[in-house]
């Protein structure tokens, strides 16, 4: 084996590892995280075929091929998403539009072309040195991992656009050491390419579309894509992701003049707050800090803003909107916290006498696979609990969202009820705020009296009907609605009647925005889907369908057509074993990926922490593979797996309220053996195969768009644990075929 060659397999996967991120990002801002979902799946089902390609088209195997398949990888990696962009999709219409599903299809071809390129230069590496597949497959392995932090440092550093046409660069460096130096001005050409379109890249790599006022800035990076619109002189709007909205207001820094403030607020807190002398107050996600104004205003003297997005907070501390705001966040009572509000909220107990959350949740996607399950664990019934031991002993919760509600609603009543609560019906409330659009939870420490539940925000009166109300507890000719009879009748007996999943989330299942049914979906409803689920339309179940549908019967069937060639061919149990593989060890990534973000906040953090330690372990094991015997990897797995299913809830629960960077140490040390466990599988049935380890990987890839959509679904319906489960028992299974000897041997 060449020396180069792990050096050109690391670089390689470092690309293709930096495209998945990156193009996770843009797609996921400028199309939803849904449907970014959906074309990332399949783009990287490329690497699976380019890898059979190798098997099926000999010329793409010899060594010359190599340079071109790396420079053609950098080429499509740069060239990929503006081409994507104007292709000029709407995926709204897909499932109605026959051009649609062209534009769709072609979409696809263009993105996976990257892929194609880079798993058939993988393979042709794999193939030619299958003697040191444990030493190659370390270096695929530890680029991956390399490719998370890099990738994440670079969309930091650039901007997540110019970033986007870097990915390809150290495949470009890879096919400058292949090629013979009468070549080599070509990646240099290509070079050229990318620095010209990563010139133009905020262009290029945005969907036009009417915006709501002036944009006076845009930031874009690893977590977040930030657009600041200037509504007025004295009123601007916080945008992320093109999704999610924060009001930024105009002030002077004069505390003096509280009784005009309600105007400006669209939830006013003041009648709770008022109730305590010097109240402590928590923003839940901060944003653009109009809860933290409000909390100054009515004299709150110890005002704690947790936002998850440190550009945000960047922003109201020194950036363009310090000055604005009348530099709010640099006041001396205001505590500013990048961080997840389930992590920081969990540091204290009896803390605050106000904890407010407008609208909380962001869609942001960080990585393939997990972005399908974007969601955040501040609506789940332990986040409740959390939220309640928090608060003194006449605090208050009060958290609106325009759609979760109804789910809400369930897990106040479970939570409580858990924590023996005598009751729990007395100690909140539910009102409609119908101009807003909006329901309001008030979660209060000791039962609600009736003159709480008047005039908590604004008196409730026949006059202000249409302005807010109560839903529950409901006037008695208001209750007939869905949240006094979620009361009255529990859940369960509702839901049949209702169009929306309405079980209670947990942080084992913590999918709040997967209201989506089953039983909605309705041919006619395809014409124009939206990209969310709030009206109970089961769009990232269908996603995952579609994918899951698409893989099995094409990729799958591709991935047979070797049976139908002469010369040598996989037996049946080593293609098993290898499908077996690639579904299991995605299966497991994308899970761990969301259930350690209870741990560690949903941020880089989370992503790095666990994919590239994950990633880089995996090397590791890979490469002492040779030293274990063959069911020593599978026991580990296993034991680990269950060990996580046990004892993970009290971990986090345990190590949830130390600060990042013990939590970050924490979660670390869990994954290593894990990772150093997964990475041996592999290589084990590729020194069997010897030269067929090409057919193999592409198996493995094809089987990896399989797992981490069909594991989605299991965790959609039965939670994180049981998503673990099956992981580990497909591991087993794999196991088992590696064990049996015969079936390996002609």
């Amino acid at each position: 084996m060449n020396r180069h060659h792990s050096l050109l397999v690391g670089l390689t996967s470092l690309t293709l590892i930096a495209l998945e991120l990156a193009w996770t990002r843009v797609f996921s801002a400028e199309f939803f995280y849904s449907f970014a979902f959906l074309i990332l799946s399949l783009a990287v089902m490329g690497l699976g075929l380019g890898a059979l390609a190798v098997r099926l088209v000999p010329a793409l195997g010899r060594a010359g091929a190599l340079p071109w398949l790396l420079v053609a990888t950098a080429v499509m990696a740069a060239a990929g998403p503006p081409l994507a962009f104007k292709v000029g999709i709407d995926y709204t219409q897909l499932f109605q539009s026959w051009p649609m599903v062209g534009k769709f299809v072609l979409t696809s071809l263009i993105l996976g072309s990257a892929y194609f390129c880079g798993g058939a230069a993988l393979t042709q590496l794999f193939k030619r040195g299958h003697e040191q597949l444990s030493r190659l497959y370390m270096a695929d392995l530890a680029g991956a991992g390399l490719g998370i932090i890099v990738a994440v440092l670079v969309m930091n550093l650039l901007g997540t656009p110019t970033a986007v046409f870097y990915c390809g660069l150290p495949a470009l460096v890879a096919a400058f050491m292949t090629l013979p130096l009468r070549a080599r001005f070509v990646p240099l050409l290509v070079l050229a390419g990318m620095v010209f379109l990563g010139t133009r890249a905020e262009s290029l790599l945005s969907v036009e579309r009417q915006q709501r006022a002036p944009v006076g800035y845009v930031h874009w990076d690893a977590v977040a894509k930030i657009k600041i619109y200037e509504f007025s002189e004295d009123y601007r709007g916080l945008e992320i992701d093109n999704a999610a909205n924060s009001p930024v207001h105009g002030f002077d820094g004069d505390y003096s003049l509280p009784d005009t403030a309600a105007a400006i607020f669209g939830i006013d807190v003041r009648n709770l707050m008022e109730r305590f002398e010097e109240p402590t107050f928590l923003s839940l996600g901060a944003g653009g800090g109009g809860d933290v104004l409000q909390a100054l205003l009515y004299g709150s003297t110890d005002v704690h803003a947790v936002e998850v997005v440190p550009h945000i907070n960047y922003l109201m501390t020194e950036g363009h909107l310090a000055e604005f705001s009348g530099n709010i966040y640099n006041d001396p009572r205001v505590t500013v916290a990048t961080e997840d509000a389930r992590s920081y909220v969990r540091r204290f107990e009896n803390k605050f006498d106000v904890i407010y959350s407008l609208s909380s949740n962001t869609f942001a996607a960080l990585a393939s696979g997990s972005f399908a399950m974007a969601e955040n664990y501040l609506f789940t019934r332990e986040a409740i609990k959390d939220y309640w031991r928090a608060l003194t002993d006449d605090g208050f919760l009060s958290m609106e969202h325009q759609f979760y509600m109804p789910r809400l609603t369930t897990e106040v009543m479970e939570a409580l009820t858990e924590l023996g609560v005598e009751d729990p019906g007395a100690h909140f409330a539910i009102y409609d705020l119908p101009q807003m659009r909006r329901k309001l939870l008030l979660m209060s420490r000791t039962p609600l009296s009736d003159e709480i539940l008047q005039t908590a925000y604004w008196p409730l009166t026949p006059e202000r009907h249409e302005q807010i109300h109560l839903l529950y507890p409901a006037a008695e000719e208001d209750r007939d609605n869905v949240y006094q009879r979620i009361v009255d009748q529990g859940w369960q007996a509702v839901a049949a009647e209702v169009p929306i999943d309405i079980s209670p989330c947990d942080d084992n299942r913590p999918f709040a925005a997967q209201l989506g049914l089953w039983r909605n979906l309705d041919l006619k409803d395809l014409g124009q889907i939206s990209p969310f689920e709030f009206r109970g339309f089961p769009l990232a179940k269908l996603l995952v369908v579609v994918i899951l549908a698409i893989a099995v019967v094409i990729a799958v069937p591709l991935n047979l057509l070797p049976y139908l060639r002469s010369g040598p061919k996989l037996r049946a149990v080593p293609w098993l074993y290898f499908f077996a593989l690639g579904m299991a060890f995605m299966m497991v990534e994308v899970v761990l990926i969301q259930q350690f973000t209870l741990l560690i906040g949903p941020s880089v953090y989370s992503l790095i922490t666990v994919l590239a330690t994950l990633l880089l372990c995996s090397g590791l094991g890979s490469r002492l593979s040779t030293q274990v015997g063959d069911s020593v990897p599978f026991l580990g797995i296993a034991a680990w797996l269950v060990l996580d299913i046990l004892a993970f809830p009290a971990i986090a629960a345990a190590a949830g309220g130390l600060v990042l960077p013990l939590r970050v140490a924490v979660a670390a040390l869990m994954v290593v053996p894990l990772g150093f466990c997964m990475g041996m599988p592999f290589p084990k049935g590729g020194r069997r195969v010897g030269e067929l380890i090409d057919w193999g990987f592409a198996v493995n890839g094809t089987a990896s768009v399989i797992g981490s959509t069909l594991i989605v679904l299991v965790a959609f319906v039965a939670g994180f644990r049981v998503a673990l489960l099956t992981g580990g028992l497909v591991y087993l299974a794999a196991w088992a075929m590696l064990s049996a000897r015969s079936a390996w041997e002609d």
